[in-house]
């Protein structure tokens, strides 16, 4: 698999309290198998999407147990150090210096000024993502939910050499930032209909075959339905949290509603 360009979204993880509890959930919601745990590396465990890698769980690190559960995205760079410079001289925050993982990359986790946290990753051995985006169990897409689109939007575009777009819809402020021409990530306003407690945050989608048998899987698995079920041009998403509290969308990209969103670039 080629180096993904600068700024695609290229892995993500998450920390749990019960590992074993959130294998079993996801396991059962996303059809996800798991590879050894690794305890050289804080007992990273990779999960598996049809045998492919598709994200990680670990439980948290030493000071770090009381923090809740969340699913981080990485995007990609070619030198992290250059990416958390800009970081620094664009207003965002750097919440752990880049560090060697092994053989496998270095790892930066940083804070935009909108208040959501990414990381950051320059691949060695490990690239990211081995499945397809809308295959079943597998990384799909993401967005920046964020209450100040104006620093946010200025902040990403000068960090990642991405180029944006906004929706045309004049009732929902969403833009869509493009690495080499390509959509990769989203970003979408919290606007009043947010809990003034939800905070900004990159919210992570993971292809499904069937929505509504996610949402059920989950709620009976004993996690919570935020959002949905709901039908769109790009497919049947919904908003899900799991039972440790982690936010993260369901979307069956085969079952698709109406036209596709006019999109205008930003200049």
């Amino acid at each position: 698999m080629a180096a993904q360009p600068e700024g695609t979204p290229c892995w993500a993880d998450a920390m749990f309290a019960d590992v074993e509890g959130a294998k079993s959930f996801y396991a059962d919601v996303l059809g996800w198998t798991f590879g050894e745990s690794q305890p050289e590396f804080g007992h990273y465990t990779q999960a598996y999407a049809d045998g492919r890698a598709a994200a990680a769980v670990s439980p948290p690190m030493p000071g770090e147990e009381a923090s809740p559960s969340s699913w981080c995205l990485y995007l990609a760079s070619r030198d992290t150090a250059a990416t958390v410079a800009r970081v620094r001289e664009n207003g965002g925050e750097v919440v752990v210096e880049p560090m060697e993982v092994g053989a496998f990359g270095t790892m930066a986790l940083a804070r935009d000024p909108g208040g959501a946290v990414f990381g950051i990753w320059q691949a060695n051995t490990h690239e990211g993502f081995e499945t397809e985006a809308g295959a079943p169990g597998g990384y799909c897409w993401a967005e920046v939910f964020t209450r100040d689109a104006r620093a946010v939007d200025t902040f990403y575009t000068a960090v990642f050499p991405y180029s944006e777009r906004t929706m045309d819809e004049a009732s929902m402020d969403f833009a869509v930032f493009e690495a080499q021409g390509q959509p990769v990530l989203g970003r979408m306003v919290m606007d009043s209909s947010f809990p003034p407690e939800v905070p900004s945050h990159l919210n992570v989608y993971f292809a499904v075959p069937d929505c509504d048998a996610a949402v059920a899987g989950t709620t009976e698995r004993g996690g919570v339905l935020h959002f949905g079920p709901m039908d769109s041009p790009f497919g049947r998403f919904a908003v899900l949290g799991d039972p440790q509290g982690a936010a993260f969308s369901v979307i069956d990209v085969t079952t698709t509603q109406g036209e596709m969103p006019g999109m205008s670039p930003v200049t």
